[in-house]
């Protein structure tokens, strides 16, 4: 009788600790899932990709993930401050579009991770230590914007006879920009082309930097692809249209957007690849070891309606060439 009363007992108490397991589980189960945030650093209106890709990636935005954003409105200063905004919030990672945004990030912090996209040069802008091995707290992909300058030079004698004067629209505050020119300064020198830089660093640059366009009547302009300029994009192309200059572009959206031609990487290409450094990092990787990725997909666009309100004719061949034609 006392071994059956024992017994009794132990599964009793067995009993017990099997419902307060499960009990436990579905506590555990209904616990929210952590939600992980992400900073979005960035003047240009491009994430859509970035979120898609996370998303295809199992991050469902107000299930386990949410996005910050800050704006920098073009001032450098105002960088800074909304970046040590998403420090102090604090965020789990950073993401930034292009240089100046980068910059700021660095700045902020160097503990949390922060994945850049289409910076022009990293290294020279002084980012990463090199593309293999970046070291620190940042990671991501370059458009390689130094090494593309001599590029669309070509591309710009092959569609307009006789190209002997370009001016160069820059941003004097992005060091990839800086680092762009002077490239493409060199390539102009040897086809035997002046390049004339002309700078554009806040909005009160823009109608001195536009009569300056003016007076030195170039052949074509070479538009950067720096976030400010990206932002007022339509305020460019208006200027070019009215004044029938052919504009060269970094990206196939500024000619889907009426500029007249453009060679770049495709930037959606590089927002997507970046949720992929994203995932990787939020999954144990740290930034030191993911090397800094190339473009791998390079556009080439026109815009026909353009090329013909600015005269110009493009033949058969070119026009096959191109990846995108708008007409």
């Amino acid at each position: 009788m006392l071994d059956i009363k024992r017994r009794e007992f132990i599964a009793l108490v067995g009993g017990g600790g099997l419902l307060l397991t499960a009990k436990v589980r579905r506590a555990r189960a209904q616990q929210p899932a952590k939600i992980t945030r992400i900073g979005i650093l960035d003047d240009a209106p491009m994430w859509q990709a970035f979120r898609q890709a996370l998303r295809e990636l199992g991050y469902v935005e107000g299930q386990n993930i949410a996005y910050e954003y800050r704006y920098g409105e073009g001032a450098p200063d105002r960088l800074a401050t909304v970046a040590d905004e998403l420090v102090r919030r604090p965020v789990d990672l950073i993401a930034t579009y292009g240089t100046p945004a980068t910059h700021a990030a660095k700045e902020a912090t160097a503990t949390i991770p922060i994945v850049m996209i289409g910076v022009g040069d990293p290294v020279r802008a002084g980012l990463v230590a090199s593309l293999a091995r970046p070291g620190g707290n940042i990671t991501g992909n370059t458009v390689l914007s130094p090494d593309l300058g001599p590029k669309r030079l070509q591309i710009l004698r092959e569609v307009i006879a006789n190209v002997k004067c370009v001016v160069y629209l820059a941003n004097p505050d992005n060091a990839s920009n800086v680092a762009a020119l002077a490239e493409t300064k060199i390539a102009a020198s040897e086809a035997g082309t002046v390049l004339i830089p002309v700078e554009v660093r806040i909005v009160g640059d823009f109608d001195p930097a536009f009569a300056a366009i003016m007076r030195e009547r170039p052949d074509a302009i070479l538009v950067s692809n720096d976030p400010f300029h990206q932002l007022h994009i339509g305020r460019i192309i208006e200027f070019l249209a009215k004044n029938r200059l052919p504009g060269m572009f970094q990206s196939k959206e500024s000619v889907a957007a009426g500029g007249f031609i453009a060679y770049g990487p495709s930037l959606p290409d590089l927002f997507r690849r970046a949720a992929g450094y994203v995932h990787r990092i939020l999954e144990g990787t740290k930034p030191e070891d993911l090397p800094v990725e190339l473009p791998t997909k390079f556009d080439l666009a026109v815009n026909l309606k353009t090329a013909k309100a600015l005269g110009l004719e493009l033949t058969p061949t070119f026009i096959a060439r191109a990846d995108e034609v708008i007409e």
